[in-house]
């Protein structure tokens, strides 16, 4: 693996990237930084106010930039946006990281999100966006993971089952 972070946490809004990813820094001891806020620490608002002022191709070039700062620089649990594996350059710098895909299925993914302010649900039918969103980013998150957990259990099941993964695939290196 490159240097860089210990672990890099991808998967769809609601799958666990941030409790999960806290849960698996401290039982790793390490660092625990989201993509997602480090965006809105370095530009002063927040997403859903960059989304709607500069639109998602703004928003998504200044995701890509802080990704490559956070995968150069840091060396704890990164948690990625939803959308931030969109870019093709987030997913060439991904290789080499252990990258760790949170999988949902629509239906326990969008419980946990229904009724938030998230941009890309502000549509007539939220449920059915996630649900399509889901289905068409599955494929890629999948592409790009070295590790694929069920993020249904509860966190720290989640976070023991990395730390498990990790570990066999450390030793096999």
């Amino acid at each position: 693996m490159t240097s860089g972070p210990r672990a890099v946490l991808i998967g769809f809004m609601g799958s666990g990237k941030t409790t999960v990813g806290q849960q698996l820094a401290r039982l790793l001891g390490v660092d625990w930084i989201d993509s997602d806020g480090e965006i809105e620490r370095r530009s002063g608002r927040t997403i859903p106010e960059i989304f709607s002022a500069d639109g998602e191709p703004a928003f998504r070039a200044l995701e890509e930039d802080v990704v490559a700062d956070l995968l150069a620089g840091e060396r704890g649990v990164v948690s990625l946006g939803g959308g931030a594996v969109l870019s093709e350059s987030t997913r060439q710098r991904l290789a080499g990281h252990n990258v760790i895909y949170l999988h949902v299925t629509a239906a326990q993914g969008f419980a946990r999100v229904s009724g938030s302010k998230r941009p890309l649900l502000q549509a007539p039918d939220p449920a059915q966006v996630y649900a399509d969103l889901l289905a068409e980013r599955d494929p890629v998150y999948r592409d790009i993971a070295t590790i694929v957990v069920d993020a249904q259990p509860h966190q720290r099941l989640v976070a023991d089952e990395i730390i498990s993964q990790l570990t066999t695939q450390e030793a096999r290196q």
